[in-house]
């Protein structure tokens, strides 16, 4: 399209240098650059603001991190301890009942988002339960035995004070059944 001897490029360089005015580039050649050749990917979309820089908290201590900077389960990250990590297995569950299989008027679907619990089944061969040791907390479930060691982050927030955990022998296996934190189940109807 031109009009009255003006070309499209020059009417997309006047609109761009009237939209970001900028000042005019070298290449590496010493040329000067059109404003199209100076776009790239980045130019897409607003310009981004100078972000504000965080301001650390002073301590009259020698730490070198305080403990909000630690990620939440790093403490079990001990890779001078040489235990093996037992055999285990998550499982997602759900209630339901015959109006839900049959009918389906409760609306749940055989999605996560429709799960309410969480099953951890941990395998620990020649373990005696007096051995354990389990720690669970909204997103972290640590166990330690003699023999084992598992430091598990969790898929979904659990409520840590509301689980179970039961130890069968005869399997030798561990299974922990944590309920799981749903703060939006009210817009779902659950």
């Amino acid at each position: 399209m031109e009009i009255q001897g003006v070309s499209s490029l020059q009417i997309l360089q006047a609109l761009s240098a009237f939209i970001n005015p900028q000042t005019e580039q070298e290449d590496k050649d010493g040329e000067t650059l059109t404003p199209s050749a100076r776009l790239g990917p980045g130019n897409i979309g607003p310009t981004p603001k100078d972000t504000p820089v965080l301001s650390a908290s002073v301590s009259n201590s020698k730490d070198i991190w305080s403990e909000e900077e630690v990620a939440e389960g790093s403490h079990c990250d001990d890779h001078g301890d040489t235990r093996p990590q037992p055999e285990y297995e998550v499982i997602m569950k759900q209630s339901v009942g015959a109006e839900d299989v049959f009918l389906g008027l409760s609306g749940k679907d055989p999605s996560s988002m429709s799960c309410e619990a969480l099953l951890v089944k941990i395998k620990l061969p020649d373990t005696r339960l007096a051995d354990v040791v389990l720690d669970i907390n909204e997103t972290f479930l640590d166990l330690r035995t003699p023999k084992f060691k598992l430091g598990l982050h969790l898929p979904h927030p659990v409520l840590s004070q509301e689980g179970k955990a039961q130890f069968f022998s005869e399997k030798e296996e561990l299974e922990v059944t944590l309920l799981m934190k749903r703060p939006h189940d009210f817009i779902n109807g659950r």
